[in-house]
């Protein structure tokens, strides 16, 4: 057989090829997506942080694609054959909306409260110092909680301050830790964080319930705490100290305080260990989240200043809470009311530490004959 009569069949095939071969190299996507695409590639993919899934341009000739595309960002749902019909949304745009106040806004303002708070105390004890007995201790301690009542407090306020280290360590981990720990071990430090702060939830639920079954008779108001807003608790100025029962306005003020914040805590949470239990949208569990970080960080500014007020702020108030007991003195000026009911009821007292009043052993010198 000749090339002449191959020549014609060769020509044929070389001109078939030279047609389809740019048709199979050619994108399949409608005119318009590959430049996108081409920048898609080359910065963060749609949806990731820092990039809304916007409409695919050009798509003026493609009207149908054009509104897929503003259904499926807009939350349109698909058909699934799973029983959990949520998973037939392919985008959930509004995701990148909590990432940033998860990130930005919460995390700052957040900082701020704390700040502001641990600045307010460190200028108050700067200005007013520790706030003492002024009649000294007397030697007389009597009991003011009884050990169920103590353990009570430590429960609640233990598993909180738990509840609130674990939260800023996943709340403020990932910016502050990760470059100083490293991937494993931040990885490793962030899910032990995770399980303490789920199953310690539990443990704070079971506290603040205890507690407010325990003293909610006595923080209810009384004819005494006008009196002692009108005089700011006596903080403000020197031996000036309103009556008061058990749990004065400041303390009433703190129960209820935790009570609420640790309440709507404590509902949040449980929303957030039990995914769609509550609420059945993903935008629901997103806002949930936001709020249960934000109270939580507006609970532990406040608890601060509890703190501080328990400890160092004033003398021989810890006491109270760590063994049930208060010296006599320290009672009368804070909370005389109580004290009067206390004693006449002819309960238990005890021997404790007794320091002269400030003024007392002090001898003024004798005038020069």
């Amino acid at each position: 057989m000749t090339l002449r009569r191959f020549l014609p069949m060769v020509l044929a095939l070389v001109f078939l090829f030279g047609t389809l071969a740019p048709a199979a190299a050619q994108d399949v996507r409608p005119p318009g997506a590959t430049a996108e695409a081409q920048q898609t590639e080359a910065g963060p993919p749609p949806g990731s942080a820092g990039q809304i899934i916007a409409s695919p341009p050009d798509t003026m000739n493609y009207p149908y694609i054009s509104g897929l595309w503003s259904d499926i960002v807009d939350g349109e749902t698909g058909y699934v054959s799973i029983p959990d019909e949520r998973a037939g949304r392919l985008i959930q745009t509004q995701g990148m909306e909590w990432l940033s106040w998860r990130n930005d806004e919460l995390r700052r303002w957040s900082s701020y409260g704390v700040a502001a708070m641990l600045i307010a105390l460190g200028g108050f004890f700067a200005v007013k110092g520790r706030i003492k007995v002024d009649s000294g201790l007397s030697g007389r301690l009597i009991q003011r909680f009884k050990p169920h009542e103590v353990i009570g407090h430590w429960v609640t306020a233990g598993s909180f301050l738990l509840l609130a280290l674990t939260g800023i360590w996943l709340l403020y981990g990932r910016p502050l830790l990760l470059p100083v720990m490293g991937q494993d071990a931040y990885a490793l430090s962030a899910e032990i964080s995770k399980y303490m702060h789920n199953f310690g939830g539990f443990v704070f639920m079971a506290g603040l319930l205890y507690i407010f079954v325990m003293w909610v008779r006595h923080n209810i108001w009384d004819r005494y705490d006008w009196n002692w807003i009108r005089q700011a608790g006596g903080f403000l100025s020197k031996h000036s100290h309103p009556p008061a029962d058990k749990f004065n306005f400041g303390q009433k003020t703190v129960f209820w305080m935790v009570v609420i914040l640790g309440g709507l805590l404590s509902l949040s949470g449980l929303n957030l260990l039990m995914p769609f239990w509550f609420v059945d949208s993903i935008e629901a569990m997103q806002y949930a989240q936001i709020i249960h970080a934000a109270l939580g960080m507006l609970m532990f500014a406040a608890i601060l200043a509890h703190i501080y007020i328990g400890s160092v702020g004033m003398q021989a108030a810890f006491r109270a809470m760590s063994t049930g007991w208060v010296d006599l003195n320290w009672a009368r000026e804070h909370h005389s009311v109580w004290v009067d009911k206390y004693l006449a009821g002819n309960n238990p007292e005890r021997k404790g530490p007794k320091t002269p009043p400030p003024d007392e052993g002090h001898v003024e010198p004798k005038a020069a004959e």
